[in-house]
């Protein structure tokens, strides 16, 4: 928000109608300049307010979209500098590179099975690019006629001769395709054939001086569905050029940088590439194009963004209740855990490697580990054991056992009362599951 709620206030109506949910208008400025409310509420306000708050109103850096249907991808809008201000909300479009030189099909074939499950969360590369190298406008339409057949996700077009562009742009318009790029020598036909297919469009500088220039020229000739590209391709000039923008933006309103940023990898060895993808991804790009295109190459990267990208106020939680872990039968073993999504996906992991089927108890912490749920009295015997009758854990075994964590040895006596269950005292640390499992429950529960 440009304004503060006090300069907001003066081109609100003053009616202290309560039309908006608000009590008087000055509380309801207050709400827009904070990001709370939006200027739609008001039934009252006029054309030249709107059209004086409007600007103000908008998010630091503008929402540009790519792709159609269930494959659009949302890039900017984001109103931080820090992600432990707020949050972070539009994820950077990750893109695997591919040449229109190389076997296209193939590759395509690849990108498109790239999609992982890890700790109960689905992560998939969201965009493909396609690179002129050949300088062959016919060979370049056909790769993207290839990509375009052969994946629904969303698509970016990198090619900065427009003769080029053109024929390709043409063949997958209605995609809605990443346009890259315009240049302070290509920007008028550019922009003239990336605003005439409704395409959003990378403007490329050769320095952000030069880059807020070209912007300015661009959005001059009516398009603002822009990524911003400085030009940069070292590492830590990249990483810069991303810091200044996203700084400009946010705390300058600097209208030029106000767009999302666009990166791309230069590393030949794959590791050093995704770990240069993953500084892009830690400083500020909102898209992020590179050749690694295999999955033990991508996950971690993958992983990073999803991590950076979660609300650092609320925990990540898998649903509280009573999980099977292979084919346990009525003598399974019980382990009790919490819902944070880190520790339950770790003790699954280690029953699981002991090769006896269990079940195991998640207990509603609010998301949070076992000490932690501990000392907040969220992982006490009287939570634990209300989640035991919510499960109806008893009619799914033919024993009263549990194991409880060995952090919390402590609830042993009290669970015991609470519940009428015997508890067992399990080892401190999940990796020694495995190891008590064998010791404990080779034959199934005694």
């Amino acid at each position: 928000m440009g304004l503060t709620g006090l300069e907001i206030y003066k081109h609100l109506p003053k009616t202290n109608c309560k039309e908006c949910g608000s009590p008087t208008c000055l509380a309801f400025a207050m709400a827009l300049a904070s990001g709370k409310a939006s200027l739609e509420d008001c039934p009252y306000v006029s054309d030249e307010a709107k059209e004086a708050l409007d600007s103000a109103a908008a998010p630091p850096i503008k929402l540009v979209t790519v792709g159609t249907g269930d494959h659009v991808v949302e890039l900017g809008e984001e109103t931080e500098i820090f992600r432990h201000d707020k949050r972070f909300f539009h994820p950077p479009g990750v893109a695997v590179l591919i040449s229109d030189k190389e076997d296209v099909a193939d590759k395509v074939e690849k990108f498109d099975d790239l999609e992982f499950d890890r700790v109960g969360m689905h992560y998939v590369t969201d965009m493909v690019a396609v690179k002129c190298d050949s300088g062959d406008a016919d060979k370049f339409k056909e790769a993207v006629e290839t990509v375009a057949s052969k994946t629904q996700k969303a698509m970016i077009l990198m090619c900065e001769d427009p003769g080029v562009m053109e024929g390709a742009l043409e063949a997958v318009a209605d995609r809605k395709p990443l346009v890259c790029a315009a240049t302070g020598d290509n920007y008028e036909k550019m922009t003239e054939l990336a605003k005439g297919k409704g395409c959003p469009m990378v403007v490329k500088g050769n320095d952000i001086n030069d880059l807020a220039e070209l912007v300015e020229k661009v959005v001059g000739l009516g398009h603002k569905e822009l990524v911003i590209d400085s030009g940069a391709r070292e590492t830590t000039q990249v990483m810069a050029d991303l810091t200044q923008f996203r700084r400009l933006a946010v705390r300058k309103k600097f209208r030029s940088f106000g767009y999302p940023a666009f990166a791309i990898t230069t590393k030949e060895d794959p590791k050093e590439e995704v770990v240069q993808a993953g500084v892009y991804v830690s400083k500020y790009a909102d898209v992020v194009a590179l050749k690694a295109c295999e999955k033990q190459q991508l996950l971690p990267l993958l992983s990073w963004r999803q991590n950076l990208y979660t609300d650092p106020q609320k925990p990540i939680a898998v649903e509280a209740g009573l999980y099977d872990v292979g084919e346990p039968g009525d003598d399974a073993p019980v382990y009790v855990t919490t819902n944070f999504s880190l520790t339950y996906f770790i003790v699954e992991g280690e029953v699981e490697s002991s090769r006896i089927p269990s079940r195991i108890l998640s207990v509603d912490t609010g998301g949070v580990s076992v000490l932690t749920a501990y000392a907040d009295n969220k992982f006490s015997a009287e939570t634990i054991a209300e989640a035991i009758k919510k499960t109806g854990l008893e009619d799914k075994v033919n024993h009263k056992k549990l194991v409880l964590p060995g952090h919390v040895a402590v609830l042993k006596g009290t669970l015991e009362e609470e519940s009428g269950w015997e508890v067992m005292v399990g080892p401190r640390e999940a990796s020694g599951i495995s190891k008590y499992a064998k010791d404990n429950f080779a034959g199934g529960v005694k």
